[in-house]
């Protein structure tokens, strides 16, 4: 890339979001504007762009590129059983108080490249309630959904997942869940029985579905404080009372408006529930 002063810059990244936008419908003027900024000028980088404003040109005369572009903005990223305390969290706290449901109904907003929704379909399956579960796994890009969908990883996370499998309480080897074949993983179609992906756009779009927990972890760091305040409203409007929402491990409820309709249910595992709930796992 050429030289450019920040001022500059700014320009080129404010024409880029409005261009976004115009063109294609998706709107990135609320996210934080320095991660914005970084990797706006990394997809500049990695598409050979000497400006921002060569790679606004791309994307406004070149469709077929919007995947590749959405995928650089949003960075679709996660691991098995990321965070093993919090989902042994889930697995020992929350699916008991979920299982006197006849029927449970989860969402995965940003459900990236997927690891987490199977992670998610494993603890299901070991405590006996799958059957009467629908996981909806939503997100942004489509091209995230679709390797979301395949369920084909690189072989070499195997050892750093099933790592996180049994420090979250597994029952059996991650082995039993997946095949390997040519340095790749497969997941276990049975996960996907009762797993439905969706494109949905937590910027612009309002509630997706009825649900008894929401996880959305590691997105809202991005987003500004007013875009933050709306996605936890649609989130508070998504619960069924007493429904549980799970955050990221950088991100809280801490400044947000729509804090007041949450209480902690393990706070350092950023895991909340819909306030007005009778009984609570944690003092």
């Amino acid at each position: 890339m050429s030289v450019d002063t920040p001022e500059l810059e700014n320009i080129e990244v404010a024409l880029f979001v409005q261009a976004l936008q115009r063109r294609y419908g998706y709107d990135f003027s609320q996210y934080a504007p320095a991660s914005l900024k970084r990797r706006i000028q990394q997809l500049s980088e990695q598409m050979e762009c000497k400006t921002i404003s060569g790679l606004t040109e791309r994307m406004l005369h070149d469709p077929p590129l919007l995947p590749r572009v959405l995928d650089g903005l949003t960075v679709p990223a996660s691991e098995m059983f990321r965070d093993p305390a919090m989902f042994r969290s889930l697995r020992e706290q929350v699916l008991p108080l979920l299982a006197s449901y006849p029927q449970i109904n989860i969402w995965q907003a940003g459900c990236a490249h997927g690891q987490e929704v199977y992670s998610l379909a494993i603890l299901l399956e070991e405590a006996g309630l799958y059957e009467r579960t629908q996981i909806f796994a939503t997100d942004l890009s489509e091209r995230a959904l679709q390797l979301a969908e395949e369920g084909i990883y690189p072989a070499r996370d195997a050892q750093q997942w099933s790592r996180n499998y049994q420090a979250a309480g597994g029952n059996h080897s991650l082995a039993d869940y997946y095949s390997a074949r040519y340095n790749l993983l497969k997941i276990d179609q049975r996960l996907r029985r009762h797993v439905t992906f969706a494109q949905h756009n937590l910027v612009a779009d309002g509630v997706f579905c009825e649900a008894h927990l929401i996880l959305c972890r590691n997105v809202l760091i991005y987003f500004s404080n007013p875009l933050q305040d709306r996605v936890l409203s649609v989130f508070r409007d998504s619960l069924v009372r007493n429904g549980f929402l799970c955050l990221g491990m950088r991100e809280s409820l801490d400044y947000a408006s729509a804090a007041a309709s949450f209480a902690p249910f393990d706070e350092c595992l950023r895991i909340y529930r819909l306030a007005g709930q009778p009984e609570r796992a944690f003092a």
